[in-house]
């Protein structure tokens, strides 16, 4: 299931916006705060999809019945660029456990690249809600291959994909390779070049978010 976070308007699109727009981007603390807030509103919705328990809390003058969320998920995140989404889904499932991996391009001298993952920080995941966050769903290949060492920690009840920006050539391979997993997008763009960035995308997020690096 692909849902389209940014497809009925809602303020969301505004930070989406901000987020794209090339002079609005070099703010680094207001891109990442953006970041956080689409954390923010996916943890919500996600929260909707949840398995809830009957509760009862004693207030000052009686007896309140509610739902409330019957297991915590596990928020996994790609570093370093998908540190302010996570924080966002953070700050509502503020219980989680969290799990953190170290994936990214090691790029070739002919411009191809492959998928280099040096480092996983993971709990338990047996029968766990797993919400995996990277802001750039582009080929797909990072987050299939980071959910695949995931599950050796144990298989997940389900997996949720939160992305601010994501490509339909990455969504599709997403799919394939991991069919039941939910993909909650900020936005979806059409076009992948052949170095493998979204167009028109915003960039690089981790650049924009936390500054230049230089490529090992």
């Amino acid at each position: 299931m692909v849902i389209n976070l940014s497809e009925k308007y809602s303020l969301l699109n505004d930070w989406i916006a901000e987020m794209r727009d090339v002079e609005i981007q070099k703010d680094r603390m207001r891109f990442r705060r953006n970041l956080e807030r689409i954390g923010e509103v996916a943890a919500l919705e996600i929260s909707r999809q949840m398995e809830t328990v009957s509760k009862e809390v004693q207030t000052p003058l009686g007896i309140s019945v509610t739902s409330v969320l019957k297991d915590q998920p596990v928020l996994a995140t790609i570093l370093r660029a998908g540190l302010p989404l996570h924080q966002g889904l953070l700050n509502y499932f503020d219980k989680a456990d969290n799990a953190f991996i170290s994936a990214y391009r090691k790029h070739n001298r002919d411009g191809s690249f492959e998928i280099s993952l040096d480092y996983i920080s993971c709990p338990d995941l047996e029968n766990r809600v797993v919400i995996v966050s990277d802001p750039m769903l582009a080929t797909g290949s990072s987050l299939v291959k980071t959910i695949h060492y995931l599950r050796e920690e144990g298989k997940p009840s389900h997996i949720h994909v939160v992305v601010a920006i994501a490509c339909t050539v990455g969504i599709e391979y997403v799919q394939r390779e991991e069919p039941h997993a939910t993909i909650w997008c900020g936005a979806i763009d059409e076009e992948l070049t052949a170095k493998g960035y979204i167009v028109p995308g915003l960039g690089d997020a981790g650049d924009l978010a936390f500054g230049a690096k230089t490529q090992m």
